[in-house]
């Protein structure tokens, strides 16, 4: 573990006290605006934070100043006072204008979506790649908001909202990130390079290659264990598996046998989530777009989470941003030992459960049936 992510975990015994803040704009469904607000509070939980209070304002659009509008914002100096938070958390990417006014105005430490999803990263990433994509969406968030989050950094010191931008101090001048920020982008493309010549590699020996995608949080790394439990040379789980956001960032591949002679590659990767901030996408790119080019990607579904046909769209909205092709897509519906109702027996063939091993086998089948048929 890197010296990071070891100092992170260590501070997870200390919570810090937060109040989210949202807005919900006349064309957001109440329904979406109040799973936002849920995936809100468990991104915070994952960064280390405690929610000790929710202030919501219905509005046409944010005001683009200071986000809320000025009675809302007398409403939370009320809150700042009764409830002592160490920071706020806005749910949207906040302008270097609103960071600026609303720091101004709070005197508190301030995170918006976007931050609190680079922190968890900042926190999770292991291999020196992940490491440097997380460092380079991290700065180029920052850049244009360097003033505003200098003068926070300064003044209250490390926590949730310092972590994604690896060692580098804020107080540095632009030249000197921006130069960090060419230095991080010739690095990753030798990478890149390593990475491409590997794939070249895989290609040659014959090799298929399954990846696993999906929402944060749907098992795909619970699933990868269950697979490889069955079908890997150590009938071993290989990578951690647990319930907190993005648990998984750097991806891992292993060879499976589907029969006693037709192996291939599996892959875990990152989960989606939705507004997954671009400065990530953008940084992850090329690692995203190699688990996308594998000849079957495992769209993992949770189905016993009540929004998972909204969050099915995320993901597909994502993968077809990244150009994947829809043939190439098998769903598999996951945690079904969770539903009432629906027996082993009863149950399609893409329905399993990774936590107790239903449909395991049968999934197998069905992948060794798709990649022929695709092959």
């Amino acid at each position: 573990m890197n010296k990071q992510g070891a100092e992170s975990l260590s501070k997870r015994t200390t919570w810090e006290k937060a109040i989210l803040v949202a807005v919900k704009t006349g064309a957001t469904k109440e329904a979406e605006f109040n799973s936002s607000l849920q995936e809100l509070a468990g991104l915070a939980e994952a960064a280390g934070a405690k929610v000790v209070a929710t202030l919501t304002q219905a509005r046409d659009k944010p005001h683009a100043a200071t986000y809320i509008g000025k009675g809302k914002l007398q409403e939370l100096e009320h809150l700042l006072a009764e409830k002592e938070p160490e920071l706020l958390i806005f749910d949207s990417e906040l302008s270097p204008t609103q960071l600026r006014k609303l720091e101004d105005k709070l005197q508190i430490k301030i995170v918006d979506r976007t931050l609190l999803i680079l922190d968890i990263f900042g926190q999770r990433a292991r291999s020196r790649e992940g490491l440097l994509q997380v460092e380079l969406a991290s700065l180029e968030y920052r850049l244009p908001r360097l003033t505003g989050i200098g003068k926070e950094m300064s003044r209250l010191g490390a926590g949730i909202g310092t972590r994604g931008a690896g060692e580098q101090k804020l107080e540095l001048d632009r030249r000197h990130i921006r130069s960090r920020i060419r230095e991080i982008k010739r690095q990753m493309e030798k990478l890149e390079k390593t990475r491409e010549l590997h794939k070249k590699q895989r290609h040659r020996a014959g090799y298929q290659v399954i990846s696993l995608v999906g929402y944060t949080n749907a098992g795909k790394s619970s699933l990868f264990n269950a697979l490889c439990q069955v079908a890997h040379s150590s009938g071993q789980p290989q990578v951690e598996a647990n319930r907190r956001l993005f648990q998984t960032l750097d991806t891992t591949t292993r060879k499976i046998k589907l029969d006693s002679h037709y192996e291939v590659l599996i892959t875990d990767t990152v989960g989606f989530i939705q507004n997954l901030p671009h400065h990530l996408v953008a940084a992850f790119r090329s690692t995203l777009e190699e688990a996308v080019a594998a000849d079957l990607l495992l769209h993992v579904v949770d189905l016993a989470d009540p929004a998972y046909l909204d969050k099915i769209k995320v993901v597909e909205g994502v993968l077809e941003e990244l150009g994947a092709e829809k043939e190439r897509i098998m769903p598999v519906f996951n945690k079904v030992d969770l539903l009432a109702g629906i027996s082993p027996i009863q149950a399609p063939p893409n329905y399993v459960s990774a936590r107790t091993g239903q449909g395991i086998e049968e999934l197998l089948g069905q992948i060794k049936n798709r990649l022929e048929a695709i092959s």
